[in-house]
C-alpha cells in the first residue's frame, strides 16, 4: 500500500518485481482505495502512510525502510529499480541511513504539489489522540486520565490543569535552557504551574506550560507530541529537537519510557546521541482521584545523575470539548 500522489512511491510500486516463487504482488493506492481492509490493519498497528509505504507478506506488515528491505529480499533482480533497491536496502544497516533521505525527498515532492497528507492514523477524528496510543487499555484508564488525554485531533478541545511542582535543573541543563528556550531554566520548590492541552493544526497533542517561579518572570515551555507508531510518540520542542518514548499503562500508572532523542530537520527525523549529554528520560503519572493525579519525570545520566526533573500533583480545572 502506497501514496499514489508520491512519484517515488508510485514508481516503486509499479517497477517492483518479485520472484515467481513468492507469489503475485498486489499494489494498493491509499489515496483512492480508502475502504480497503488493509488500511485498517495498517492504522491499527500505528503505521503512518505519510512516513512510508507498507508491505504485507504472509501475515506480517512491514513499514518504511522495513518494507523496502523485504522488497529487496523478495525482489526478482530484474530491472533498474529492483537492482537499486537490492543494493540500498538488502542490508538493514545501509537501509537505516538511506531511507531518511528518500523519505525527505518524498515529503518535499508531496509538499511541492500542494497535496494534503493521507493521515491514516486519524481516520476516526472523534476519538481522542491518545485512545489510539493506549489501544485496548484506553477503557481501563482511570477517569482523570480520560480527562487529561481528552483532546481529539483537529478539534478545538481544551483541557486546563493546575498544580505545583518541585523542579530540579542541573547547571549544564540550565545553560542549555537559557540558550535554546527548550526546557525550564530554574530550580524551585512548590512552583505553581498551569498546563493547557490543545490540538495543533497538524492534529498533534500540544502542551502549553506556564511556570511561576517566585521573583522571576513566568516561564513558558511549549511542546507537541506526535504519534509515530502504536504506543510510541515523539515530544518535539523548539528547533525540532525531540524525545522519543513509549507510552504504556501498566494497570497502576502511565509510564513514558525512553526510546532516544531525535532532531527534525528538512523533513528528516534523525536520531541524535543527546543521552550522552543529559541522560535518558523517564516519566510516570498516577491517579489520585477522579480529577487529580501525581506526576514525576526526570533525565538520568549514568555519570552525572539527575540532570533534569520535576515532581508534583495536578488537578483538572477546566475541560472544553468542541461538539
Amino acid at each position: 500500500m502506497y501514496d499514489g500522489e508520491c512519484p517515488i512511491c508510485t514508481t516503486a510500486a509499479q517497477a517492483l518485481e518479485i520472484r515467481k516463487s513468492v507469489g503475485r504482488l498486489h499494489i494498493v493506492d491509499a489515496r483512492t482505495e480508502k475502504d480497503h481492509p488493509l488500511l485498517n490493519d495498517i492504522s491499527d498497528l500505528g503505521f503512518d502512510l505519510d512516513e512510508g509505504m507498507v508491505l504485507k507478506y504472509g501475515d506480517s506488515l512491514y513499514h518504511g525502510r522495513d518494507a523496502l528491505h523485504m522488497m529487496a529480499m523478495l525482489g526478482s533482480g530484474h530491472g533498474w529499480f529492483n537492482r537499486m533497491n537490492a543494493l540500498l536496502f538488502r542490508s538493514r544497516t545501509i537501509a537505516r541511513f538511506c531511507y531518511p533521505a528518500m523519505r525527505a525527498v518524498r515529503n518535499f515532492l508531496i509538499g511541492l504539489q500542494g497535496k494534503p497528507k493521507i493521515r491514516n492514523l486519524l481516520l476516526n477524528p472523534e476519538e481522542p489522540i491518545f485512545a489510539g496510543v493506549f489501544g485496548q487499555d484506553w477503557n481501563s484508564l482511570p477517569p482523570v486520565f480520560h480527562q487529561h488525554y481528552a483532546i481529539r485531533p483537529f478539534s478545538k478541545d481544551r483541557v486546563e490543569l493546575s498544580g505545583t511542582l518541585d523542579v530540579h535543573v542541573s547547571l549544564f541543563v540550565r545553560i542549555i535552557s537559557r540558550l535554546t528556550g527548550m526546557l525550564v531554566p530554574f530550580s524551585g520548590s512548590d512552583v505553581p504551574v498551569t498546563v493547557i492541552f490543545i490540538s495543533d493544526k497538524s492534529g498533534a497533542f500540544r502542551f502549553d506550560r506556564r511556570f511561576q517561579f517566585p521573583n522571576k518572570s513566568d516561564v513558558i515551555f511549549q511542546s507537541r507530541m506526535v504519534r509515530i507508531c502504536e504506543d510510541e510518540l515523539i515530544e518535539f520542542m523548539r528547533f525540532g529537537f525531540g524525545w522519543r518514548f513509549s507510552c504504556i499503562w501498566d494497570g497502576q500508572k502511565v509510564m513514558l519510557n525512553h526510546r532516544g532523542y531525535v532532531w527534525r530537520i528538512l523533513g528528516l527525523t534523525l536520531p541524535i546521541p543527546m543521552s550522552l549529554i543529559i541522560g535518558k528520560g523517564y516519566a510516570e503519572e498516577e491517579a489520585l482521584s477522579d480529577d487529580r493525579f501525581r506526576m514525576y519525570t526526570h533525565a538520568l545520566h549514568p555519570l552525572f545523575g539527575k540532570t533534569f526533573g520535576y515532581t508534583g500533583e495536578f488537578t483538572i480545572r477546566d475541560i472544553s470539548c468542541d461538539p
